[in-house]
C-alpha cells in the first residue's frame, strides 16, 4: 500500500494521544493532520478530503459519534473509513457508533500495533477492483451481472439472497454492518424476515466458499475480512 499519499485525520482533545497516534502512522508514511474538538474535526475533514479519520467518542463541542453521524450526510465524506476510539467499553455504545456510520472501533488505552493494523485494514478497501460491476477483492471474484463467485479460479455457487449477502459484505471490507442494515439491502420490505435469516444465509455462504473471510461482530453483524 502507498502510505505516502495517504491523508489521515486524528480527532482527540488529550494531546498525548495525538502525539502517540501521530507519531506511530508518521512512522509508517502516513500525512498526518489533528483537531482537539469535534467542530474542529468537522471543519478539517471538509477541508482536507482525507483518507481516513479516527475520533475520540469523548470530545468537546460534539462528541465522535455525533461527527460522524454529520460527515456521513456529506457526498465528498460518506464512503471515508472512520474508526472510533474510546474508553467506554459497552456494547450500547458500540452500537450507536456503528449505527452513526463508523467502520470500526479501538479501545483505550490504544495499542499503537492494533491501530496501525485497524488503519492499513481500512483503507486496503479503498483498493478494490470494482470495474463493470465485477468487485476483485483478495483471490475473489464478484460478478453481480452473472450472480457468480469464483475463489482462485474455482466457481462458487450461491443462492440468489446469499450472493446478495455476500457480495454486500465483501463490498467494504472490514466496515460492520448492522444486522438491521444486512435486513434492508439485502430483504428490503420483500419479506418479513428476522435476524436468524441472516444467521442461517451466513452459515451456509461460509460452507460453500470454504474461505474464513465473514466474521461475527457478537450482538452487533457481520464483516468481510481481507486476508
Amino acid at each position: 500500500m502507498d502510505t505516502e499519499s495517504k491523508k489521515i485525520l486524528i480527532a482527540d482533545d488529550e494531546s498525548d494521544i495525538l502525539e502517540i497516534i501521530g507519531f506511530n502512522l508518521t512512522k509508517e508514511g502516513f500525512t498526518i493532520y489533528t483537531a482537539k474538538d469535534g467542530n474542529e474535526a468537522i471543519l478539517k475533514a471538509q477541508q482536507l478530503q482525507p483518507h481516513l479519520i479516527i475520533l475520540d467518542v469523548m470530545m468537546p463541542y460534539k462528541n465522535g459519534i455525533e461527527v460522524c453521524s454529520i460527515l456521513r450526510q456529506h457526498p465528498s465524506l460518506n464512503e471515508v473509513p472512520i474508526i472510533l476510539l474510546t474508553a467506554i467499553n459497552d456494547e450500547q455504545t458500540h452500537i450507536k457508533g456503528l449505527e452513526s456510520g463508523a467502520d470500526d472501533y479501538v479501545n483505550k488505552p490504544i495499542s499503537p500495533k492494533v491501530l496501525v493494523s485497524r488503519v492499513k485494514s481500512l483503507l486496503r478497501r479503498t483498493n478494490i477492483t470494482s470495474i463493470n460491476n465485477i468487485i476483485e477483492i483478495g483471490d475473489f471474484i464478484i460478478d453481480s451481472d452473472k450472480f457468480s463467485v469464483s475463489h482462485n479460479g474455482e466457481i462458487i455457487i450461491l443462492a440468489k439472497k446469499e450472493f446478495e449477502l455476500f457480495r454486500l459484505l465483501a463490498s467494504k471490507p472490514g466496515r460492520v454492518f448492522l444486522r438491521d442494515e444486512i435486513l434492508n439491502m439485502v430483504w428490503g420490505s420483500e419479506i418479513i424476515v428476522g435476524d436468524r435469516t441472516i444467521d442461517v444465509h451466513v452459515r451456509k455462504i461460509r460452507q460453500k466458499i470454504k474461505v474464513d473471510c465473514i466474521a461475527t461482530v457478537k450482538g452487533v453483524g457481520y464483516k468481510f475480512e481481507v486476508s
